[in-house]
């Protein structure tokens, strides 16, 4: 093992005074709360040199790691003569809790090297922060001890495979489990909020619920996180009188995450509500708020909170600085902007990030400074992500820069940076100024590529329930009534003279057969479904997964026009809201 630091204690052991019980000396190191108040105690197990008896040193050793000094865990480990199994679990533990898992490992191993035979303690450990490849191995060793039927170990199996992503194994390992505690419950509800399963989550949730077991504040963090994902509004509202009806508090950590939850859900006005009656806020809680209104295109609000933050003397971090960037970009306040993307480093010592150089291109190109934007980005002290590049060819259409977004592409063709995005932003960028053969050039190149489109997924939740529908689906039992609708909503298009924007229509169609394509989007699927769903007047809510395009964009506006209904969608980049036949972001998304 590798030497570490001795424990700045070297009283030499006397007997001259009558030493305290082991009760009573357990009882001191246990109530240690500082690193000098451990020391103390140490030094008084050495002056009667009692620092070799088994149970004092073992806590010790987890005290020492509890405070933070896990050198000094070490070192008394190193001295321990032929530990049992307690102490190897101990130094186990210790090492996982600080995500330390290559070092639990490597302790694992040499307990096995040393011929101690781990328990489910030792097993329940080690799998803290275990990576799937070595959890699989133990996942084999626990079957051959016959531990992996224990509560404890059959959880921390769950939770190995949860946090890797693999769910479907996770869940079949949850299934398989006679007792599950809470702790079971939330590892498995948080693999599926973690891994792109907000639905699976909340029915998780409620078979919880029908199995009597009284959910803790892991369990509502991971939930309201699920409904933030899925845009599930009344779900939310629900787990949020959940937690005040059944004594969970709102502290900092559950008024963020609550926070967060109604900001992407579409509602800022809950959001403030709750973030108002925070009564110690953390800077956590500042940037969600900040973040929240800035998503939703409310700048002077994001950036009047993020003044009065600095007026309370609560030092922003890189999330904040997202926000506050992100703000000026979709109120194009460009010298602002530039302002605040130098005070990062100069005022706060914080080293800009991909997403900050992100904010800074797209308030730039929101302004119509292409070649600014562009030569930013080249001379970007970190390599620009596809995201970024998207960010800046989609300037490109908008501004109908056909050079600058060929040359773009191009680049990103040869640097093989290019994704089904960038295909379709170049694509539009060629329609948009009538020129055919470059469409049909990127068809040519999508085909040769093997690349295809990300499918689009949009979601509405009605009466609790959240709706999905792709382009084109018929899987609702209320199939008929949403097409029927479908028929309605185009024949109120025609009415006001919209005419179909078929050249974002990338298939081989002819001009009825893109027609017909873009009528079936999951976007209008999910508004038709709305209006036959609520009620006249009432506010509809639609996630997308993807950028909204701007047929259905254009759609939108005018149906919130023609029916009077506000229309939020929340699509890959940010927040629309619709009313009136105009749109929150002006056009630019």
């Amino acid at each position: 093992m590798s030497s570490s630091p001795t424990p700045l204690v070297t009283t030499t052991p006397t007997h001259r005074q009558h030493p305290p019980s082991i009760d009573r000396l357990t009882f001191l190191v246990d109530k240690s709360k500082s690193i000098n108040h451990l020391l103390q105690t140490h030094a008084l197990l050495l002056r009667h040199g009692l620092h070799h008896h088994p149970i004092l040193n073992f806590k010790l050793q987890r005290s020492y790691a509890s405070l933070g000094r896990l050198d000094y865990t070490v070192a008394l480990f190193q001295r321990t003569h032929n530990p049992s199994i307690f102490f190897w679990t101990s130094i186990i533990h210790s090492h996982a809790q600080c995500g330390l898992h290559d070092l639990a490992l490597m302790y694992y191993t040499q307990m096995l090297t040393n011929g101690v035979e781990p328990n489910c303690f030792t097993f329940s450990a080690v799998m803290k922060t275990c990576p799937l490849r070595p959890g699989k191995a133990l996942h084999s060793q626990t079957i051959k001890l016959g531990f992996d039927s224990d509560l404890y170990v059959r959880t921390g199996l769950v939770d190995v495979y949860a946090r890797a992503g693999e769910v479907e194994e996770a869940r079949v390992l949850f299934d398989g489990m006679e007792e599950r505690d809470v702790v079971c419950w939330n590892v498995m509800i948080d693999g599926y909020a973690q891994h792109g399963m907000p639905n699976e989550a909340l029915l998780l949730f409620r078979k919880m619920l029908v199995a009597k077991i009284k959910p803790n504040e892991l369990t509502v963090l991971s939930l309201l996180s699920a409904c933030g994902q899925l845009g599930a509004l009344e779900s939310g509202r629900w787990l949020h009188s959940y937690i005040e009806n059944n004594g969970i508090q709102v502290n900092a950590h559950v008024g963020t995450a609550l926070i967060d939850m109604y900001s992407k859900c579409g509602s800022l006005e809950d959001a403030r509500l709750v973030f108002d009656m925070i009564d110690e806020k953390d800077v956590v809680a500042w940037n969600s708020m900040i973040v929240g209104y800035a998503m939703h295109g409310f700048s002077r609000d994001a950036l009047q909170l993020f003044h009065e933050m600095c007026r309370l003397s609560c030092q922003p971090t890189d999330i904040t600085f997202i926000g506050v960037l992100s703000a000026c970009a979709y109120a194009g306040l460009v010298s602002e902007g530039r302002a605040f993307f130098s005070s990062m480093k100069d005022e706060y010592g914080i080293e800009p990030k991909i997403e900050h150089y992100g904010c800074m291109v797209n308030l730039l190109s929101r302004a119509g400074q292409l070649e600014e934007a562009y030569e930013f980005v080249k001379n970007m002290k970190i390599d620009p992500d596809p995201v970024l590049w998207g960010t800046l060819l989609g300037a490109c259409r908008l501004h109908s820069n056909i050079t600058l977004g060929e040359e773009i592409a191009e680049f990103l063709l040869g640097q093989n940076l290019a994704n089904s995005g960038t295909f379709i932003l170049l694509s539009n960028i060629y329609a948009a100024a009538g020129n055919w053969d470059g469409v049909a050039r990127v068809r040519t190149l999508m085909k040769h590529s093997g690349i295809q489109k990300e499918p689009g997924c949009s979601s509405i939740e009605v009466d609790n329930k959240v709706h999905e529908f792709l382009a084109g689906d018929r899987r609702s039992p209320r199939s008929k009534e949403i097409y029927m609708m479908i028929k309605e909503m185009n024949q109120w298009l025609k009415a006001h003279g919209y005419t179909p924007q078929i050249d974002t229509v990338l298939h081989d169609l002819g001009e009825r057969g893109k027609e017909q394509s873009l009528e079936v989007h999951s976007e209008k699927l999910a508004i038709a479904f709305g209006l036959i769903s609520t009620q006249p007047g009432t506010t509809i809510k639609i996630v997308k997964n993807l950028r909204v395009c701007s047929d259905c964009h254009a759609v939108t506006k005018i149906i919130s026009k023609i029916t009077g209904r506000k229309i939020v969608m929340r699509d890959r980049n940010r927040f629309h809201h619709f009313a009136n036949g105009s749109c929150s972001c002006g056009d630019y998304w």
